[in-house]
């Protein structure tokens, strides 16, 4: 009986042996690929296996710093030549448009009396000394732009009708309606940034407050004149930026460089402490214009480098890529 129960396991047994060879064998072959792969990865250096954001910085500045509100204020010229006709006469030559600079003494009208008119053509007018009979030259009197043109070419005009009006660049402002709230803030004599359309920057200085207040708005005009002669349209709309608070040797940053929770109550930096880590700073802000921001603390040294691009959703001593512009 056992004879043959051990006769009968002999195949299962054998069998069973292959398999186990074949395992075995399997085995030694993938155990140097298993190996070599381990090796590899372990010889990779553990900060290139992480990504690296890529970032740009902005050294810390010390400079003069000032708070400002900013005003809108339309450009008006406050002094107005108008032209009018010397005599009676017809329109022969308009030698200007609307909106045109002239200098002073430029030609804008030629007029031709009746009397001009009838010896036009006639043998009379070949005496050089009648040749010009009849014959008005209207000119600019001062330096400025054609804010208005009131007729045409070949039109009959009396003496005194109006013919153009020019206002003179020299005499251009802006009127600035200020908001009772800030009149302590804005005087006359008071320095300005001009700020135009086209992002052009001119200095400015208030001149005069008109003693009229504006019922509704409840605004006080002030006219503000800028440095130096330019052309400009009549209402074009500008922003004033007035100082209400100046502070000398402030530490600035770029405003690209803080970063702020959901409800700005909490603000910091991302500083790179070497080539390749950035560290977060909790920082306290001051005053504040269209570019840069006041860090009150914490002091800064002259060589940090501060994040100023790729610096948004960072973690604190993340890993960094600077890029050299």
């Amino acid at each position: 009986m056992i004879y043959l129960t051990i006769h009968c396991l002999i195949p299962t047994m054998i069998q069973m042996c292959r398999r186990f060879r074949r395992v075995m064998l399997l085995f030694a072959i993938l155990l140097p690929v298993t190996s070599a792969g381990c090796r590899r990865a372990e010889s990779l250096p553990e900060e290139a296996a992480k990504p690296k954001a890529l970032v740009e910085v902005s050294p810390v500045h010390r400079e003069t710093m000032s708070d400002n509100i900013t005003l809108q204020a339309s450009s008006v010229y406050l002094k107005k030549n108008v032209i009018t006709a010397p005599v009676a006469g017809f329109i022969s030559t308009i030698s200007i448009k609307l909106g045109d600079p002239v200098a002073k003494g430029a030609l804008l009208f030629r007029l031709v009396t009746k009397e001009g008119r009838a010896l036009n053509g006639q043998s009379v007018l070949n005496d050089t000394a009648l040749a010009q009979l009849g014959k008005i030259s209207v000119n600019a009197p001062s330096q400025g732009i054609v804010s208005t043109l009131d007729k045409q070419q070949g039109d009959y005009v009396l003496e005194g009708t109006q013919l153009c009006t020019i206002a003179e660049s020299r005499n251009l402002g802006f009127q600035l309606n200020v908001p009772f709230e800030y009149h302590r803030f804005v005087r006359s004599g008071l320095a300005c940034d001009i700020v135009l359309p086209d992002k052009q920057h001119i200095k400015g200085i208030i001149t005069a407050k008109l003693a009229s207040m504006n019922a509704v708005a409840q605004t006080e005009l002030f006219i503000v004149k800028p440095s130096g002669e330019m052309f400009l349209p009549e209402g074009l709309i500008a922003t004033i930026s007035i100082p209400i608070s100046v502070k000398k040797d402030a530490q600035t940053l770029p405003k690209s460089c803080i970063l702020t929770d959901e409800v700005m109550q909490h603000f910091w930096v991302m500083k790179l402490v070497n080539d390749s880590t950035a560290v977060k700073i909790n920082v306290t802000v001051g005053l504040k214009n269209n570019e840069t921001i006041e860090i009150l603390e914490p002091i800064f040294a002259s060589g940090d480098r501060i994040l100023s691009k790729g610096n948004y959703g960072l973690a604190d001593t993340v890993l960094v890529q600077h890029i050299t512009k």
